[in-house]
């Protein structure tokens, strides 16, 4: 049987990368992960099994990643798909996985993984619109309505399980997953970690009109509830 296993949550473009291939370097076992690709030069650090599960599941439920639907249901053959996966880590005694999906799927993790430990990850919500727009060719209004989806259900499952939160945007942010990864008793958290590069962030306009009320309160509420 696995041993601890810890999931990365966030929305796409909000610095999911980032913290799980810091938490990876902290020593998180993440196995066979892509580690790069054209949007992200050091690799996403997702496995692809995990990802087209989602994919799959999403799929069934009539929806995709940028048109979630408003609740998953697994089938068997996908929760056998989940189940395999998580036996494929059996000798490992501490490992994690991320992918953006999961806020949409985590029900199902939750039922086969009831010690599943969580940390989350947020970032300003002009700054990931922006991001889909030059990934995705996306409008800003799209992008905007896609981080309330997903940030909504962040705060949601946070407040439910009381689990880690940090803002991509804070100061110091290598410094800070070092200590969550020394909450969380990674092996190295103390060792050091260069995985985050400044200079890929981008800061996001400081103008409060691009923002609606309803998601300028959101991003107000997970500042309020971020790690620090």
């Amino acid at each position: 049987m696995a041993g601890r296993t810890i999931a990365v949550l966030g929305m796409h473009r909000s610095g999911t990368s980032c913290l799980v291939g810091l938490l990876e370097q902290a020593g998180l076992y993440l196995g066979d992960v892509s580690r790069k690709n054209p949007s992200n030069a050091k690799g996403n650090r997702e496995n692809s099994r995990i990802m087209d599960l989602h994919e799959d599941l999403l799929k069934v439920n009539d929806g995709t990643w940028d048109a979630p639907p408003d609740a998953v249901s697994w089938p068997r053959d996908l929760k056998a798909r989940r189940d395999e996966i998580i036996a494929s880590y059996h000798d490992s005694t501490l490992w994690g996985f991320k992918d953006p999906r999961t806020l949409l799927t985590l029900e199902g993790w939750l039922e086969a993984l009831p010690g599943l430990e969580l940390v989350g990850i947020f970032r300003h919500p002009i700054a990931v619109a922006e991001s889909l727009r030059r990934r995705n060719g996306f409008s800003i209004e799209k992008g905007l309505e896609l981080w309330s989806a997903y940030n909504d259900r962040l705060l949601r499952y946070r407040e439910r399980y009381g689990f880690p939160v940090l803002c991509f945007d804070a100061d110091g942010l290598t410094e800070l997953i070092g200590r969550l990864a020394g909450s969380l008793g990674l092996p190295s958290a103390t060792g050091p970690l260069d995985f985050f590069e400044a200079e890929l962030r981008h800061a996001a306009p400081d103008d409060p009109t691009l923002v609606p009320d309803r998601v300028r309160r959101l991003h107000q509420e997970l500042l309020r509830a971020a790690f620090n």
